[in-house]
């Protein structure tokens, strides 16, 4: 019987995570039934964060960002990417309950991460700031997902976080 390796954040936080799959951008939900699971988006990954789940391509934001670079859909010998490259996902970031200003704890990894700028932190009476987004500004890139020391940046669907604000 043959085991995933468990990572360090998960063993931290008491177990795997259940996350949910986030498809390369620019591949739409039903267009993996053409995906072989040749595996050529996950070798010509430059971030690395490409990897095979159940036989097609997912997104790993615990091991880096999406550069939105289109390397995985130029390599792919199938027509599971759409013509023109996304410049962003379909979801954005939240935060958990875990998300350590929530707790009175310093803390902007994702903030600093954020290559557009779509994180930003607000004073709060007593505490430390705490983090909002800017759904607009967020690619859904994963930066602030890789650098969060307690794994609270999640990823949630636009059109949820849109009922929420």
């Amino acid at each position: 019987m043959q085991h995933e390796a468990l990572s360090r954040r998960d063993f931290l936080r008491g177990g795997r995570s259940e996350t949910v799959r986030i498809r390369p951008p620019g591949i739409a939900e039903e267009a993996l039934a053409a995906c072989t699971g040749c595996g050529r988006c996950v070798e010509h990954c430059p971030a690395g964060i490409v990897s095979l789940a159940g036989g097609v391509p997912a997104l790993d934001f615990s091991l880096g960002e999406c550069t939105f670079c289109g390397a995985c859909a130029e390599h792919c010998p199938e027509p599971v990417f759409t013509g023109v490259p996304a410049a962003r996902f379909d979801h954005v970031v939240s935060f958990a309950a875990a998300c350590l200003p929530f707790h009175r704890v310093d803390c902007q990894a994702c903030r600093d991460a954020c290559p557009t700028g779509a994180i930003r932190f607000r004073p709060v009476r007593g505490g430390p700031f705490v983090p909002e987004l800017d759904a607009a500004a967020c690619t859904g890139c994963g930066a602030c997902i890789a650098v969060c020391p307690v794994g609270a940046v999640e990823a949630a669907p636009r059109a949820m976080e849109a009922a929420h604000a």
